[in-house]
């Protein structure tokens, strides 16, 4: 087996770190991962709709990867995690860690709320520029990057923010 570090440098990646496993439905899915491959049919048979949004998060935040495996009903694709370990190597000013205590520790009805408004801003095919969802929510950058992180359903692509296409 071939041993990958995940080098964390940005203090806002810290909250998909944190959020990986922030669930026993997620930790117990990531401890699977971790040590064997995973059919999606075999996740939700284990773990029902939680395990499949579990991995849909772990897959978003890039702690997984894929391959094609022979199943009793043909191919089917199976999962396992990417990384064996993690660093973590960062220096962050007080208001960036209170940013990302904040985005980490939110409610899951608050970050709702959040996504709610932050997706009816995305112009669809085009999404948002991040500087127009600080000004209009008066979040910092920082804050707006872990609730993005965070959020299953939206992404950060360049200088915009925009839905994950689930595959």
């Amino acid at each position: 087996m071939v041993s990958r570090i995940k080098v964390v440098n940005d203090v806002g990646e810290l909250v998909s770190i944190f959020h990986a496993a922030d669930t026993d439905v997620k930790r117990k899915l990531l401890i699977d991962l971790s040590t064997g491959w995973i059919t999606l049919p075999k996740i939700e048979e284990r773990y029902g709709i939680e395990g499949k949004r579990a991995l849909h998060y772990l897959d978003k935040i890039k702690m997984t990867e894929s391959q094609w495996v022979t199943g009793e009903g043909g191919p089917e694709k199976a999962y396992h995690t990417y990384y064996t370990n993690v660093q973590i190597n960062l220096i962050g000013g007080m208001e960036e860690l209170a940013d990302i205590i904040y985005a980490t520790t939110m409610s899951e009805k608050k970050l709702e709320e959040y996504e709610t408004e932050i997706k009816k801003m995305i112009v669809p095919g085009e999404g948002v520029f991040l500087g127009d969802v600080t000004d209009k929510l008066q979040f910092s950058q920082t804050l707006l990057r872990g609730l993005i992180r965070r959020s299953s359903s939206l992404t950060i692509k360049g200088y915009k923010i925009d839905l994950v296409q689930e595959a």
